[in-house]
């Protein structure tokens, strides 16, 4: 299986003008290449395959001296990532790619000539040599790709993807399944009664964030103090986005322990974050990244994850009769059920349905299996879709 170990690296001065080399010439290089596939593709209704750009590098390396000061695989690499990204487009898994800007998060990737010397210290080719690093857990196996990133906050990163040689383990329907509800007022509410409150992480940073974006906002744009303001800004940006990390961890871990099963719901997210009320209190939530960290732990474990369509009304139904109740207003926590006359908290009784809604797909037999994926569109037609690379 491949595994993606993230670790925190600290360069020098001199690797760290050596790195900005590498960020400028692979932005440069992607740039380049998308507007020329997309002109290309204008002009002559066929496009440009990231192989095709990749023998162009040579001609430019001519034409554009500076771009030999970058190790010539991480070139390679960018354009051949830019192929993919088209192939991803033309398929429908992704958007059109965008153009890179140097204001943001940047990352280089080196395929190949990587080694973890210790737990310290890793060997880059090229000109970067010995970086001094933090690798906290033990690499076993075949290290495939390191990709570099820098944060806007100046901090440096290194993913390193690595092939451990195992076999994804096999599903069982031994143990324990699980409904999860996400919410709000409480970020998830499981079907055994246990309620995880939303810890709201930008309340918390709130008022520090504020004073250092009035503070940036003050400053004259392109000057020094702009850009210390700039990086204050964005250390703590990086402290929300650590801490609602870390949640997240702990919780699907937390989760993925206990039980074999877990179903929650495909939620529309991009739809929600519309209504201006919710907005910011959604995108801080953080409900994707949470379920995906649910989903790849998982599939490591060898236990079963699955999405029940958006659409089933998992708050509408009794989950002990299953027969449909009246709308309620998001203020009614609980109710008193019209069938079954026993009172029910709302979004216990909701993660009963979802769990009981998802096991009846699987063990209907309709083509769901270990991590995958039940949608169902408005026609109410189940359509179901495997994570790739999944067998049964």
């Amino acid at each position: 299986m491949l595994k993606a170990v993230k670790v925190r690296i600290y360069p020098t001065q001199e690797q760290f003008i050596t790195l900005a080399k590498h960020f400028g010439c692979t932005r440069w290089l992607w740039n380049h290449s998308l507007a020329v596939m997309t002109e290309t593709y204008k002009t002559t209704g066929k496009g440009l395959s990231g192989l095709t750009m990749k023998k162009r590098i040579p001609a430019l390396k001519v034409e554009h001296e500076w771009l030999k000061e970058c190790y010539s695989q991480c070139l390679q690499q960018s354009v051949l990532n830019l192929g993919q990204a088209f192939v991803n487009f033309f398929e429908g898994r992704a958007k059109y790619p965008n153009f890179k800007s140097k204001h943001h998060r940047q990352s280089v990737q080196f395929p190949q000539n990587v080694t973890v010397v210790s737990d310290s210290a890793i060997k880059f080719p090229g000109l970067l040599g010995l970086v001094a690093a933090k690798v906290h857990r033990l690499i076993e196996g075949t290290l495939k790709t390191v990709t570099v990133s820098k944060n806007p906050d100046g901090k440096f990163f290194a993913s390193l993807l690595i092939e451990d040689g195992k076999l994804s383990p096999k599903s069982s329907r031994e143990g324990s399944a699980i409904g999860i509800d996400l919410g709000l007022t409480d970020f998830a509410i499981t079907s055994d009664g246990s309620k995880y409150a939303n810890p709201r992480h930008l309340k918390k940073h709130e008022r520090n964030l504020k004073r250092k974006q009035r503070k940036l906002s003050r400053r004259k744009k392109g000057s020094n103090n702009c850009n210390k303001a700039r990086i204050k800004v964005a250390k703590v940006q990086g402290k929300i986005s650590r801490v609602r990390e870390d949640f997240h961890h702990k919780l699907s871990r937390k989760i993925v322990n206990k039980n074999q099963v877990i179903v929650v719901e495909d939620l529309a997210v991009k739809n929600m974050v519309k209504n201006h009320n919710l907005a910011k209190a959604i995108s801080d939530v953080g409900w994707g990244q949470f379920c995906t960290m649910l989903k790849y732990k998982a599939e490591f474990e060898g236990k079963v994850y699955l999405e029940i369509g958006r659409f089933f009304p998992s708050s509408h139904l009794c989950s002990k009769t299953l027969l449909p109740l009246e709308k309620m207003d998001l203020s009614v926590r609980s109710f008193i059920c019209p069938h079954c006359q026993e009172r029910h908290d709302r979004d216990i009784n909701a993660a009963i349905n979802i769990r009981n809604e998802g096991l009846r797909i699987w063990a209907s037999g309709s083509g769901v299996t270990a991590l995958g994926r039940n949608v169902r569109p408005k026609g109410g037609r189940l359509k179901s879709t495997l994570s790739p690379g999944y067998c049964d």
